[in-house]
């Protein structure tokens, strides 16, 4: 049988545990690439919408 050390034990178990909360939290709160870049196409028509019903004063 072969020596266990605990300190290692612990941070082995503390890493497991860190690991499915990150889990845990990429389903819950992840976005896929896919809506990010949805998003962004929006936020830029949005903004090209607003650049064109500008008035411009000379």
């Amino acid at each position: 049988m072969k020596p266990v050390n605990l300190n290692q034990a612990r941070k082995a178990r503390s890493r497991a545990e860190a690991k499915a909360k990150a889990d845990e939290n990429a389903v819950r709160f992840g976005r896929t690439k896919a809506e990010k870049v949805l998003d962004a196409t929006q936020a830029k028509q949005a903004s090209d919408r607003l650049a064109q019903l500008k008035f411009e004063d000379d």
